[in-house]
């Protein structure tokens, strides 16, 4: 009983971040968001007793990431000058609207149709340390390090977006 209030609550703030970060027009107030998402998710991999999982989510990424984030977005001085127009952003949440209902109906008869499933027993090394390192640097080794190059290509072209707007490049 209390597992299941404390999912929803996680799912149910996890949600609401994901909202504002996509919602909400200042990239500070987004950043803000989207670290309570990332909370909001470890919560989530706490409950499934995945406690290295946990913690990295805490350190790496919603601590050393949205650190790197939030001082990219303070580098770039992003002002309220420097925003798009939001005049028609009602139009968007229509369209959206409007594609989304009949993708969400089409998806609960779906799942409405599939076979029920039980609950899988995992193993003893699930979301240890060891278990974690095995899987990463032998089966997610290539895709782990592109995600590496992938962040150093962002903060490099971040730098480089700045230093144009400023004159130094």
């Amino acid at each position: 009983m209390v597992s299941t209030i404390l999912f929803s609550a996680f799912a149910v703030l996890a949600v609401a971040g994901a909202a504002g970060l996509v919602l909400l027009r200042h990239p500070m107030n987004g950043a803000m968001s989207f670290i309570m998402t990332l909370i909001a998710l470890a919560g989530l991999f706490a409950l499934l007793s995945a406690k290295l999982i946990f913690a990295i989510q805490l350190i790496v990424y919603a601590g050393a990431i949205m650190s790197l984030i939030l001082f990219i977005i303070m580098f770039l001085n992003i002002g309220e000058k420097d925003l798009p127009d939001e005049s028609n952003r009602w139009f968007y949440f229509g369209g959206g609207a409007v594609v989304i209902a009949p993708l969400a109906i089409f998806l609960l008869k779906v799942v409405n149709k599939l076979p029920s499933c039980e609950a899988t027993i995992v193993g003893d090394s699930f979301g240890s340390v060891k278990g974690v390192g095995m899987v990463l640097f032998t089966e997610w080794l290539l895709p782990f390090e592109i995600v590496s190059i992938l962040l150093l290509v962002a903060l490099v072209g971040a730098v480089v977006l700045a230093g144009k707007r400023e004159g130094k490049l």
